[in-house]
């Protein structure tokens, strides 16, 4: 039988003590408030038999005098296939109107995946993105994050990938998310077609931190049941840095110590613990994690970003509006790149990458006012043509489709021996008819 509490010794922000004995770290308890009402919380630290517990609602109208019960078990997500299509909070209750959802209950915040299990990486995730399939490719069960200052298109992209990936199951955890925000991920996924294979755990601005630092949790333990039963899952996490905030304004809350800038010292394993999940699954089904991290004021060396950096598998920059090419780096690409794709996929995308490298230089000696030569003239204008049909993420484009326009373009401004491409390589795909005049 459970125990009841009927004293609550201390509240403070979301937060609520009790004295009692035999509980564990991570419990669930129930909060009933003397109005009928109840709510939820979650064990987070003992001092002696004082228990300290995160509630998941905000504490209006709880007193001192309401009942707390321990449940004698962990917070648990519910996996089963009518997930799909659903919105969920953070804590796992549907936020759409819906019924409620019945399902194997699954435990949350659990050990990554056996590493004897996991298949090395070697299947491209194509995206249609030209930024993204030629230059950094998307690798099954790689974990990658893109930065981002505020402002940038960054959940617009994640939409398109959602709508444009080939897995079988995608999942939107969202973390702080402003109203409209939320709203978008919805009206794209149904405009799309995709939100009957879509899942979305949603935290909103306005709800309990404790909420916050659930949701990637909850979408991870799912997408792992699924992944299990042979699925390929694709999560997108947006934004990691107000999970990071969260877990700060908790660690505030009960008085720990900070470190780095505010944060806790455990920032690092709150966030490997939960890239880690990303997997290959050895005959079954995979995990691939996208995330959103905003750097804030830009800065790279940020307590989040620069933790993100250590533990992930390269990153997407995301800058003006586009994804920056020298910022960028898929540390998996080389598993696919002429492999899997093309052979002249590497050739071309090094190639392309190093004129556009020279092309800004151009751009520099044209900005202060040097007179330029030919072949500065034939950067500019290669610049030009590689930002529009390379750069701009509104170019949706399969990777064959992307690789010909990328020998299309240098065809277009440079003659074949000034690009320095291998000669077998340059004869088979340069292209031979229908070039404009130079």
């Amino acid at each position: 039988m459970r125990k009841v509490y009927d004293r609550i010794i201390d509240m403070r922000g979301n937060l609520i003590t009790v004295a009692a004995e035999g509980v564990s770290l991570g419990e669930v308890a129930r909060v009933k408030r003397r109005n009928g009402t109840s709510t939820l919380a979650s064990v987070l630290r003992f001092d002696e038999d004082l228990v300290t517990l995160q509630v998941f609602e905000n504490i209006r109208g709880i007193s001192t005098g309401d009942h707390v019960t321990f449940l004698n078990r962990q917070i648990r997500a519910t996996y089963t296939d009518d997930l799909l299509g659903r919105r969920l909070s953070g804590s796992g209750a549907p936020i759409d109107g819906g019924p409620d959802i019945n399902g194997e209950e699954v435990n949350i915040g659990t050990p990554s995946f056996n590493p004897t299990k996991r298949v090395v990486p070697h299947e491209q995730v194509r995206t249609n993105i030209p930024m993204i399939d030629v230059f950094n490719c998307l690798v099954k069960s790689q974990k990658i994050p893109i930065f981002s200052e505020a402002g940038e298109p960054y959940n617009e992209l994640l939409m398109r990938i959602a709508n444009q990936t080939d897995a079988d199951v995608v999942i939107i955890a969202g973390m702080g998310l402003r109203f409209d925000d939320y709203q978008a991920f919805i009206d794209n996924a149904e405009k799309a077609g995709s939100i009957e294979k879509t899942i979305m755990f949603i935290h909103k601005a306005t709800d309990p931190a404790v909420e916050c630092v659930l949701v990637p949790d909850m979408a991870l333990s799912v997408a792992e049941k699924f992944a299990l039963s042979g699925k390929d899952v694709l999560v997108l996490m947006t934004d990691m840095t107000a999970f990071a905030d969260a877990i700060k304004e908790i660690a505030i809350t009960m008085d720990q110590i900070p470190s780095n800038r505010g944060y806790p010292g455990s920032l690092y394993s709150d966030l490997a613990s939960r890239y880690e999940k990303a997997v290959d699954i050895d005959g079954s089904g995979s995990i691939t994690i996208i995330s959103v991290t905003t750097m804030p004021g830009g800065d790279v060396t940020h307590p989040i970003p620069d933790n993100t950096g250590y533990i992930t598998e390269g990153q997407f920059y995301l800058h003006g509006g586009s994804i920056d090419p020298f910022g960028s780096l898929s540390r998996l690409k080389q598993q696919v790149i002429g492999k899997v794709t093309r052979e002249d996929h590497g050739d071309l995308a090094n190639t392309m990458i190093r004129l556009y490298a020279d092309s800004k230089k151009a751009r520099e000696r044209q900005g202060m006012g040097f007179r330029l030569s030919r072949w500065d003239e034939k950067l500019l204008q290669y610049s030009f043509l590689f930002e529009e049909r390379m750069m701009n993420l509104e170019v949706n484009l399969p990777l064959e489709e992307a690789l010909d326009l990328g020998w299309l373009t240098l065809a277009e401004c440079f003659d074949l021996e000034e690009i320095g491409v291998k000669k077998q390589i340059a004869d088979k795909y340069w292209p031979k008819e229908n070039l404009p005049a130079r």
